[in-house]
Protein backbone atom coordinates (compact mmCIF):
# COMPACT_ATOMS: atom_id res chain seq x y z
CA UNK A 1 0.00 0.00 0.00
CA UNK A 2 1.53 3.94 -0.83
CA UNK A 3 2.63 5.14 2.08
CA UNK A 4 1.72 8.62 0.92
CA UNK A 5 -1.74 7.87 0.21
CA UNK A 6 -3.89 10.88 2.20
CA UNK A 7 -7.78 10.86 2.57
CA UNK A 8 -9.98 14.04 3.71
CA UNK A 9 -13.65 13.20 5.63
CA UNK A 10 -16.20 15.24 5.09
CA UNK A 11 -18.72 15.07 8.00
CA UNK A 12 -17.44 14.45 11.60
CA UNK A 13 -20.38 13.78 13.18
CA UNK A 14 -22.03 10.70 14.84
CA UNK A 15 -20.61 7.95 12.43
CA UNK A 16 -17.89 10.27 10.56
CA UNK A 17 -16.07 10.17 13.88
CA UNK A 18 -15.59 6.72 13.61
CA UNK A 19 -13.93 6.77 10.20
CA UNK A 20 -11.94 9.76 11.11
CA UNK A 21 -10.35 7.68 14.21
CA UNK A 22 -9.79 4.79 12.14
CA UNK A 23 -8.02 6.56 9.23
CA UNK A 24 -6.22 8.75 11.75
CA UNK A 25 -4.74 5.49 13.50
CA UNK A 26 -3.60 4.11 9.93
CA UNK A 27 -1.75 7.32 9.47
CA UNK A 28 -3.31 8.32 6.44
CA UNK A 29 -5.61 11.28 7.72
CA UNK A 30 -5.11 14.62 5.85
CA UNK A 31 -7.79 16.67 6.33
CA UNK A 32 -11.40 17.07 8.28
CA UNK A 33 -14.16 18.62 6.96
CA UNK A 34 -17.87 19.80 8.59
CA UNK A 35 -19.72 22.96 9.36
CA UNK A 36 -19.69 22.82 12.92
CA UNK A 37 -16.54 24.43 13.35
CA UNK A 38 -16.41 23.42 17.22
CA UNK A 39 -16.64 20.35 16.53
CA UNK A 40 -13.81 20.51 14.24
CA UNK A 41 -11.53 22.25 16.65
CA UNK A 42 -12.02 19.58 19.13
CA UNK A 43 -11.10 17.00 16.70
CA UNK A 44 -8.03 19.20 15.52
CA UNK A 45 -7.05 18.81 19.15
CA UNK A 46 -7.91 14.82 19.41
CA UNK A 47 -5.87 14.28 16.54
CA UNK A 48 -2.26 16.22 16.57
CA UNK A 49 -3.67 19.74 14.79
CA UNK A 50 -5.36 17.25 11.44
CA UNK A 51 -5.97 20.11 9.03
CA UNK A 52 -9.83 21.43 9.04
CA UNK A 53 -11.84 22.83 6.88
CA UNK A 54 -15.53 24.13 6.86
CA UNK A 55 -15.64 24.17 3.07
CA UNK A 56 -16.06 20.86 0.98
CA UNK A 57 -14.52 22.70 -2.49
CA UNK A 58 -11.69 23.78 -0.10
CA UNK A 59 -10.98 20.12 1.17
CA UNK A 60 -11.80 18.56 -2.69
CA UNK A 61 -9.37 21.46 -4.83
CA UNK A 62 -6.64 20.18 -2.43
CA UNK A 63 -3.58 17.90 -4.34
CA UNK A 64 -2.08 15.94 -1.82
CA UNK A 65 -5.61 14.60 -0.82
CA UNK A 66 -6.31 11.53 -3.13
CA UNK A 67 -9.27 9.66 -1.32
CA UNK A 68 -12.82 11.78 0.10
CA UNK A 69 -14.67 9.67 2.84
CA UNK A 70 -18.19 11.16 2.77
CA UNK A 71 -20.10 10.52 6.18
CA UNK A 72 -22.46 13.53 5.41
CA UNK A 73 -26.58 13.43 5.72
CA UNK A 74 -27.76 10.55 3.50
CA UNK A 75 -29.19 13.57 1.76
CA UNK A 76 -25.90 15.23 0.91
CA UNK A 77 -24.11 11.54 -0.51
CA UNK A 78 -24.87 12.04 -4.36
CA UNK A 79 -24.18 16.16 -4.64
CA UNK A 80 -20.77 15.94 -2.58
CA UNK A 81 -19.95 12.42 -4.01
CA UNK A 82 -20.40 13.71 -7.60
CA UNK A 83 -18.63 16.72 -7.06
CA UNK A 84 -15.43 14.93 -5.69
CA UNK A 85 -15.60 12.36 -9.12
CA UNK A 86 -15.44 15.88 -11.13
CA UNK A 87 -12.18 16.91 -8.58
CA UNK A 88 -10.46 13.62 -9.98
CA UNK A 89 -11.10 11.84 -6.60
CA UNK A 90 -11.04 8.56 -5.62
CA UNK A 91 -14.38 8.20 -3.32
CA UNK A 92 -16.05 6.18 -0.66
CA UNK A 93 -19.61 7.37 0.22
CA UNK A 94 -21.07 6.06 3.29
CA UNK A 95 -24.75 4.22 2.93
CA UNK A 96 -26.87 5.00 1.12
CA UNK A 97 -24.95 5.29 -1.61
CA UNK A 98 -27.80 8.06 -3.14
CA UNK A 99 -31.26 8.37 -2.17
CA UNK A 100 -32.30 7.75 -5.93
CA UNK A 101 -31.57 5.21 -8.03
CA UNK A 102 -30.63 7.11 -11.33
CA UNK A 103 -28.27 8.97 -8.82
CA UNK A 104 -26.55 6.31 -7.85
CA UNK A 105 -26.40 4.59 -11.35
CA UNK A 106 -25.03 8.34 -12.98
CA UNK A 107 -22.40 8.38 -9.73
CA UNK A 108 -21.06 4.79 -11.21
CA UNK A 109 -20.62 5.38 -14.68
CA UNK A 110 -19.16 8.78 -13.65
CA UNK A 111 -16.47 6.65 -11.54
CA UNK A 112 -16.12 3.57 -14.41
CA UNK A 113 -15.50 6.41 -17.03
CA UNK A 114 -13.35 8.75 -15.13
CA UNK A 115 -11.14 5.75 -13.72
CA UNK A 116 -11.68 6.76 -10.01
CA UNK A 117 -12.76 4.24 -7.75
CA UNK A 118 -16.41 4.33 -5.73
CA UNK A 119 -16.66 2.30 -2.50
CA UNK A 120 -20.28 2.66 -0.37
CA UNK A 121 -19.85 2.03 3.13
CA UNK A 122 -21.79 -1.81 3.65
CA UNK A 123 -19.98 -2.03 6.65
CA UNK A 124 -21.03 -5.44 7.42
CA UNK A 125 -19.75 -6.93 4.34
CA UNK A 126 -16.39 -6.48 6.15
CA UNK A 127 -17.14 -8.15 9.74
CA UNK A 128 -15.50 -11.35 10.22
CA UNK A 129 -18.59 -12.96 10.83
CA UNK A 130 -20.59 -12.11 7.45
CA UNK A 131 -16.46 -13.22 5.95
CA UNK A 132 -17.11 -16.41 7.55
CA UNK A 133 -21.06 -17.05 7.45
CA UNK A 134 -20.23 -16.71 3.42
CA UNK A 135 -17.45 -19.45 3.39
CA UNK A 136 -20.15 -21.54 5.38
CA UNK A 137 -22.81 -21.34 3.01
CA UNK A 138 -20.18 -21.27 -0.13
CA UNK A 139 -18.66 -25.08 1.46
CA UNK A 140 -22.01 -26.15 2.23
CA UNK A 141 -21.82 -26.62 6.17
CA UNK A 142 -25.21 -25.24 6.50
CA UNK A 143 -26.61 -26.76 3.87
CA UNK A 144 -28.73 -25.82 1.59
CA UNK A 145 -30.31 -21.99 2.67
CA UNK A 146 -33.80 -21.76 3.54
CA UNK A 147 -34.80 -18.45 5.15
CA UNK A 148 -33.21 -15.53 6.31
CA UNK A 149 -34.22 -13.11 9.58
CA UNK A 150 -31.96 -10.45 10.44
CA UNK A 151 -32.80 -7.60 12.91
CA UNK A 152 -31.57 -4.73 13.30
CA UNK A 153 -33.17 -2.58 16.49
CA UNK A 154 -32.47 0.37 18.81
CA UNK A 155 -34.10 3.42 20.86
CA UNK A 156 -33.23 6.09 18.87
CA UNK A 157 -31.16 7.53 16.79
CA UNK A 158 -34.10 9.75 15.39
CA UNK A 159 -33.91 10.81 11.96
CA UNK A 160 -36.59 13.37 10.12
CA UNK A 161 -33.92 13.53 6.97
CA UNK A 162 -34.74 9.73 6.53
CA UNK A 163 -37.40 7.04 7.92
CA UNK A 164 -36.18 3.95 9.58
CA UNK A 165 -35.95 1.90 6.24
CA UNK A 166 -33.15 3.81 4.71
CA UNK A 167 -31.53 4.23 7.79
CA UNK A 168 -30.62 1.09 8.99
CA UNK A 169 -31.79 -1.09 6.51
CA UNK A 170 -28.73 -0.87 4.13
CA UNK A 171 -26.36 -2.97 5.96
CA UNK A 172 -28.93 -5.84 5.99
CA UNK A 173 -29.81 -5.96 2.74
CA UNK A 174 -26.12 -5.81 1.52
CA UNK A 175 -25.03 -8.33 3.32
CA UNK A 176 -27.88 -11.17 2.45
CA UNK A 177 -27.17 -10.15 -1.21
CA UNK A 178 -23.78 -10.97 -0.72
CA UNK A 179 -24.59 -14.26 1.18
CA UNK A 180 -27.13 -15.40 -1.34
CA UNK A 181 -25.23 -13.73 -4.09
CA UNK A 182 -28.71 -13.41 -5.98
CA UNK A 183 -30.85 -10.52 -5.79
CA UNK A 184 -34.98 -10.75 -4.82
CA UNK A 185 -37.71 -11.34 -7.36
CA UNK A 186 -40.41 -9.38 -5.15
CA UNK A 187 -40.09 -7.42 -2.63
CA UNK A 188 -42.66 -5.90 0.09
CA UNK A 189 -42.78 -4.32 3.20
CA UNK A 190 -44.80 -2.99 6.17
CA UNK A 191 -44.30 -0.50 8.95
CA UNK A 192 -45.55 2.05 10.88
CA UNK A 193 -45.43 5.80 11.45
CA UNK A 194 -45.20 6.61 15.02
CA UNK A 195 -43.62 9.71 15.80
CA UNK A 196 -44.23 11.93 12.48
CA UNK A 197 -46.71 11.09 10.17
CA UNK A 198 -44.09 11.23 7.29
CA UNK A 199 -41.32 9.35 8.67
CA UNK A 200 -41.54 5.47 9.59
CA UNK A 201 -40.05 4.29 12.51
CA UNK A 202 -40.90 0.68 12.26
CA UNK A 203 -40.54 -1.27 8.86
CA UNK A 204 -40.92 -5.27 8.36
CA UNK A 205 -39.49 -6.33 4.54
CA UNK A 206 -39.72 -9.68 2.95
CA UNK A 207 -37.91 -10.39 0.23
CA UNK A 208 -38.41 -13.58 -2.37
CA UNK A 209 -35.54 -15.21 -4.26
CA UNK A 210 -35.40 -17.30 -7.82
CA UNK A 211 -33.84 -19.70 -5.51
CA UNK A 212 -36.45 -20.66 -3.06
CA UNK A 213 -34.80 -18.61 -0.24
CA UNK A 214 -37.25 -16.19 1.70
CA UNK A 215 -35.44 -12.68 3.63
CA UNK A 216 -37.07 -10.79 6.08
CA UNK A 217 -35.28 -7.60 7.22
CA UNK A 218 -36.69 -6.13 10.56
CA UNK A 219 -35.61 -2.78 11.84
CA UNK A 220 -36.86 -0.43 14.30
CA UNK A 221 -35.59 2.88 16.28
CA UNK A 222 -38.51 2.47 18.67
CA UNK A 223 -37.30 -0.37 20.50
CA UNK A 224 -36.68 -0.84 24.10
CA UNK A 225 -33.21 -2.66 23.83
CA UNK A 226 -30.53 -3.17 21.07
CA UNK A 227 -30.31 -5.85 18.73
CA UNK A 228 -28.20 -6.50 15.80
CA UNK A 229 -28.79 -10.30 15.00
CA UNK A 230 -28.76 -12.12 11.48
CA UNK A 231 -30.32 -15.70 11.64
CA UNK A 232 -29.47 -18.39 8.46
CA UNK A 233 -31.55 -21.18 8.51
CA UNK A 234 -30.18 -24.13 6.31
CA UNK A 235 -31.35 -27.84 6.12
CA UNK A 236 -28.27 -28.93 7.34
CA UNK A 237 -27.38 -26.54 10.02
CA UNK A 238 -28.19 -22.85 11.05
CA UNK A 239 -25.95 -20.04 11.84
CA UNK A 240 -26.52 -16.69 14.41
CA UNK A 241 -24.74 -13.73 13.86
CA UNK A 242 -25.10 -11.83 16.65
CA UNK A 243 -23.23 -8.38 16.96
CA UNK A 244 -24.28 -7.19 20.09
CA UNK A 245 -22.10 -10.77 21.95
CA UNK A 246 -18.58 -10.85 22.00
CA UNK A 247 -17.66 -14.30 23.11
CA UNK A 248 -20.43 -16.20 21.40
CA UNK A 249 -20.58 -13.73 18.37
CA UNK A 250 -21.27 -16.85 15.89
CA UNK A 251 -22.91 -19.91 16.64
CA UNK A 252 -24.01 -22.60 14.87
CA UNK A 253 -26.83 -25.09 15.42
CA UNK A 254 -27.02 -28.38 14.20
CA UNK A 255 -31.05 -28.83 15.33
CA UNK A 256 -32.59 -31.73 13.45
CA UNK A 257 -35.82 -32.37 11.88
CA UNK A 258 -37.24 -36.03 12.46
CA UNK A 259 -40.69 -37.48 11.36
CA UNK A 260 -41.97 -39.91 13.43
CA UNK A 261 -45.29 -41.60 12.71
CA UNK A 262 -45.60 -39.02 9.65
CA UNK A 263 -45.03 -35.99 12.39
CA UNK A 264 -42.29 -33.77 11.81
CA UNK A 265 -40.23 -33.95 15.56
CA UNK A 266 -37.64 -30.81 16.42
CA UNK A 267 -34.29 -32.39 18.22
CA UNK A 268 -32.53 -29.57 19.45
CA UNK A 269 -28.69 -29.46 19.65
CA UNK A 270 -26.11 -27.43 21.34
CA UNK A 271 -24.98 -24.33 20.07
CA UNK A 272 -21.28 -24.30 18.76
CA UNK A 273 -19.22 -21.15 18.42
CA UNK A 274 -17.16 -20.90 15.68
CA UNK A 275 -14.16 -18.58 16.34
CA UNK A 276 -13.59 -15.58 14.89
CA UNK A 277 -10.78 -12.95 14.17
CA UNK A 278 -10.48 -9.85 16.57
CA UNK A 279 -10.55 -7.47 13.88
CA UNK A 280 -12.69 -4.44 14.08
CA UNK A 281 -15.00 -3.72 10.56
CA UNK A 282 -14.55 -0.35 10.57
CA UNK A 283 -10.64 -0.57 10.50
CA UNK A 284 -11.05 -3.24 7.56
CA UNK A 285 -13.49 -1.50 5.65
CA UNK A 286 -10.63 1.61 5.62
CA UNK A 287 -7.97 -0.36 5.14
CA UNK A 288 -9.72 -1.33 1.38
CA UNK A 289 -10.48 1.68 0.44
CA UNK A 290 -6.67 2.54 0.39
CA UNK A 291 -5.66 -1.00 -0.65
CA UNK A 292 -8.13 -0.03 -3.88
CA UNK A 293 -6.57 3.44 -4.16
CA UNK A 294 -3.24 2.19 -4.24
CA UNK A 295 -4.18 -0.85 -6.55
CA UNK A 296 -7.31 0.76 -8.84
CA UNK A 297 -9.02 -2.74 -7.76
CA UNK A 298 -12.88 -2.76 -7.81
CA UNK A 299 -13.88 -2.36 -4.23
CA UNK A 300 -15.79 -5.14 -2.80
CA UNK A 301 -18.56 -2.71 -2.31
CA UNK A 302 -18.78 -0.79 -5.14
CA UNK A 303 -20.93 1.60 -7.02
CA UNK A 304 -22.67 -1.43 -9.01
CA UNK A 305 -23.38 -2.99 -5.00
CA UNK A 306 -24.85 0.32 -3.91
CA UNK A 307 -27.11 0.25 -6.95
CA UNK A 308 -28.27 -2.83 -6.29
CA UNK A 309 -29.37 -1.94 -2.12
CA UNK A 310 -30.70 0.76 -3.50
CA UNK A 311 -33.30 -1.28 -5.76
CA UNK A 312 -34.26 -2.86 -2.60
CA UNK A 313 -34.79 -0.25 -0.29
CA UNK A 314 -36.61 1.64 -3.30
CA UNK A 315 -39.46 -1.28 -4.12
CA UNK A 316 -39.76 -1.33 -0.04
CA UNK A 317 -40.41 2.20 0.22
CA UNK A 318 -42.75 1.93 -2.89
CA UNK A 319 -44.44 -1.04 -1.30
CA UNK A 320 -44.60 0.62 2.13
CA UNK A 321 -46.25 3.91 0.26
CA UNK A 322 -48.83 1.57 -1.03
CA UNK A 323 -50.36 0.49 1.56
CA UNK A 324 -51.01 -2.76 -0.34
CA UNK A 325 -50.03 -6.06 1.30
CA UNK A 326 -49.22 -7.91 -2.39
CA UNK A 327 -45.44 -8.03 -3.19
CA UNK A 328 -44.30 -6.24 -5.53
CA UNK A 329 -41.41 -6.88 -8.48
CA UNK A 330 -38.06 -5.71 -8.06
CA UNK A 331 -36.32 -7.24 -10.75
CA UNK A 332 -36.68 -4.23 -13.27
CA UNK A 333 -33.06 -3.09 -14.22
CA UNK A 334 -33.81 0.60 -13.35
CA UNK A 335 -35.31 -0.04 -10.22
CA UNK A 336 -37.95 2.10 -11.37
CA UNK A 337 -40.93 -0.25 -10.17
CA UNK A 338 -44.41 0.76 -11.88
CA UNK A 339 -47.05 -0.23 -9.52
CA UNK A 340 -50.62 -0.93 -10.13
CA UNK A 341 -52.91 1.58 -8.82
CA UNK A 342 -55.08 0.69 -6.02
CA UNK A 343 -58.89 1.59 -6.90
Amino acid sequence: MDSQIAVGVVGCGYWGKNLVRNFHQLGRLGAICDVDRPRLEQLQREYNGVDICDSYEELFQRKDIEGIVIAAPAVQHYSLAKRALEMGKDVFVEKPLALQVDHAEELTQMARKAGRILMVGHLLQYHPAIQKLKSLIRDGVLGKVQYVSSSRLNFGKLRTEENILWSFAPHDISAILYLLGEEPTTVAAHGGNYLNADVADVTLTSCEFASGVTAHIFVSWLHPFKEQKLVIVGDRQMAVFDDMETARKLVLYPHQIEWIDRHPIAKRSEGQVVSLPPLEPPRLECLHFLECISTRQTPNTDGENGVRVLRILNASERSLKSKLASAWSCSRPTGDLNFPSCN
